[in-house]
């Protein structure tokens, strides 16, 4: 590196990727922080200051000497520099997939400082950087006889079907678990009791997915429906999933052209399901709150516990991006038995699937603790009412709409307190504007959300 860049670096300051120092025992804890935190350079020779003070030649040994005493090693690229007659040292860390102590303490780097960690601390961080992994870990209460054998045989039917899986269908339990990395040295991961287990909420009492269906869209009380379901995780999946698609609407009409009518749900089963299926295998099981479907007129939500991978932000979600599942071992089984695809490509499929059935796309965010996926049931968001610039009954009236499928003009003047005038004028401009569709003759007419032109029908 030339003396140029050295001073246009010490120029920019220590920042969380770099570090100056004058000694070589200081620049063990750098080189332990920034194995476990982000890539980073540090400056030997130069002052907290940034004043240029010079080393030794022998500092280069003891560089990698200091590198050497943290466990495991630490092996960064060592350069030397001479600027304005004094010798520099310029020692290049990569983050590293395990975690480091420097004399059995651990650092993880915050801003311009090298922060020792608690026991407790080092072990948290190293789930949160998914060094430590929550499926992959020994469930020491639990034995074989907490693994439900029908189950197992289920899952190797589905898995040498759909993925070519090398597992006889008459092979015992242990060996199936052995196999598939879920049993190691006669004792089960968590991951085994989670996708196998008769009763894995005895071992994880996190393990439940929490299922609330609204007439408001607003999350208060008292709800509609409200269901906790429990059981291995493919169990939660499949339940969870019919529970939106019962509190969805399913409209039912006829293509021009058509004779049979078409009776798709409202949103695609796929996407939903899908959005459940990353909720339960990426969630984080150290957490102890659990996942929520929370099913509102206006949306679908999926609440998770836990956060993206550092790799990743939300807007890489939107693109191809890699595969980087929180929970491997779970993953791994649901990808066998396909539930998900190995590709990084999940919202992705999400956000196509919506789009093709005429919806808005999803939304992803991070809030609470929580990665919280919004599926839109309606194009009719209020984003999209404000562009359309409509007053505040006629927003209520396409809720009205969303909510019981029609409304009539009758329904308009009660329900927005006004006169058969205004009724007509605004239900009229919403005709117009080609959100609403008008049904029926005479006394019998109503309308309908034009998205569609559907004749809705009360779920069976």
């Amino acid at each position: 590196m030339l003396s140029k860049e050295i001073k246009k670096l010490i120029r920019k300051r220590e920042s969380q990727n770099l570090e100056f120092t004058e000694d070589t025992k200081e620049a063990g804890r750098s080189i332990c922080a920034f194995a476990n935190t982000n890539n980073g350079i540090i400056l030997v020779g130069v002052s907290d200051k940034g004043e240029i003070k010079g080393c030794s030649g022998k500092d280069e040994q003891k560089i990698a000497n200091v590198s050497h005493t943290c466990k495991p090693s630490i092996y960064p690229e060592i350069e030397k520099t001479d600027i304005d007659g004094k010798l520099i040292f310029i020692v290049r860390v990569k983050k590293s997939t395990q975690i480091h102590s420097y004399r059995n303490i651990a650092y993880k780097r915050i801003g311009t400082h090298d922060k020792p960690l608690s026991a407790d601390e080092a072990i948290e961080f190293a789930r949160s950087t998914g060094k430590i992994q929550f499926d992959s870990q020994l469930c020491e209460e639990a034995n074989l006889d907490d693994i439900g054998g029908e189950r197992v045989n289920w899952f190797v039917r589905e898995a040498r079907h759909k993925r070519g899986l090398t597992v006889g269908e008459d092979t015992p339990v242990n060996d199936v678990l052995t196999k598939l990395n879920l049993l190691k040295n006669n004792k089960l991961t968590n991951a085994s009791i989670l996708l196998f287990g008769k009763n894995p909420e005895e071992f994880f009492m996190q393990s439940e997915v929490k299922c609330i269906a609204l007439s408001t869209t607003e999350f208060v009380k008292p709800y509609d429906i409200y269901q906790a379901y429990e059981g291995d995780l493919f169990e939660q999946v499949d339940k969870s999933t019919a529970f939106v698609l019962e509190n969805i609407r399913r409209p039912l009409w006829v293509e021009p052209g058509e004779i049979a009518a078409r009776h798709p749900y409202e949103l695609p089963r796929e996407a939903v399901r899908e959005v459940i299926v990353n909720a339960v295998v990426h969630r984080d099981y150290n957490s102890p709150s659990k996942v929520q479907v929370r099913v509102f007129p206006d949306r679908v939500e999926i609440w998770n516990p836990g956060q993206l991978p550092p790799q990743l932000k939300i807007d890489d979600l939107k693109k191809s991006h890699p595969s980087i599942p929180h929970n491997p071992l779970l993953f791994k089984q649901f990808y066998r038995a396909a539930y998900v695809e190995d590709v990084g490509g999940g919202t992705i499929d999400i956000i196509r699937r919506c789009r093709d059935t005429g919806l808005p796309e999803p939304e992803f965010k991070q809030e609470m603790g929580s990665f919280i996926t919004t599926i839109w049931r309606s194009v009719l968001t209020d984003e999209y009412l404000e562009y359309m610039d409509l007053n505040e009954r006629q927003r209520n009236a396409i809720k009205h709409i969303e909510r019981y499928g029609r409304i009539t003009r009758a329904e308009y003047e009660r329900l927005c307190i006004v006169s058969e005038r205004t009724a007509n004028r605004e239900l009229d401009d919403l005709s117009n504007k080609k959100l609403i569709e008008r049904k029926g003759k005479g006394p019998g007419t109503y309308y309908v959300l034009a998205r569609y032109g559907e004749i809705w029908r009360d779920k069976e």
